[in-house]
């Protein structure tokens, strides 16, 4: 993985396409081998040529990687150059996933991300244990919707608490500035009390 974490930032998934996506190119070097031995000189090139484009596609799926944090999905791919997508968890409005019956057997799918972005959906093809991949994002939606829940709630009961300081630390202020009304005989006891029973009452 290429992309750097943010703060807070935990890995809890990273996936790539399934192994299966390498057997046409291993059968097409294969297939071009053997014509090149049958060329005979010049088939040598032909057999570099074909196990070149095999190692090339090797790269090219582990290079191919799907990360699920407790942030965000991200999608990274590129040999000669390094590109990468991320769909934000709030972002995401819907995941499927699609399996073939070969894909049953073998455990591979197709995941689709549905997104309030402009590019609205993707698809990751081929993907070792769609369901998984699934499941994993869909369960870090609720605990990042959860967690933004319980923080916007922390949040508010910190301000009705501030709030509640405050008034108390105005209170005691206001009183004590009576009491000095009071003892300066500019206020009467009578309405000392009166201005006092307000305040207590307010």
């Amino acid at each position: 993985m290429k992309t750097l974490l943010k703060k807070d930032e935990k890995i809890i998934m990273e996936t790539k396409p399934h192994w299966l996506t390498l057997a046409g190119p291993f059968f097409i070097m294969l297939i071009v081998s053997i014509l090149g031995f049958i060329a005979g000189s010049y088939g040598l090139l032909l057999v570099l040529v074909s196990a070149g484009y095999f190692i090339y596609k090797i790269i090219q799926r582990n290079n191919n990687l799907w990360i699920v944090t407790n942030l965000r999905v991200i999608d990274e791919y590129g040999v000669f150059s390094n590109n990468a997508k991320e769909s934000p968890l709030d972002k995401i409005n819907n995941v499927s996933y699609l399996q073939s019956f070969l894909g049953r057997i073998f455990g591979y799918g197709n995941v689709q991300i549905q997104t309030a972005a402009e590019v609205g959906s993707t698809t990751y093809f081929s993907v070792e244990n769609p369901k998984k991949l699934k499941d994993t994002i869909t369960h870090m939606q609720e605990e990042y919707n959860q967690s933004h829940i319980t923080k916007q709630a922390n949040e508010l009961a910190n301000a009705i608490l501030s709030g509640q300081r405050n008034k108390k630390t105005d209170v005691a202020a206001e009183l004590e500035r009576l009491y000095e009304l009071k003892q300066k005989g500019i206020l009467t006891d009578e309405e000392y009390n009166n201005r006092k029973t307000k305040i207590l009452n307010s």
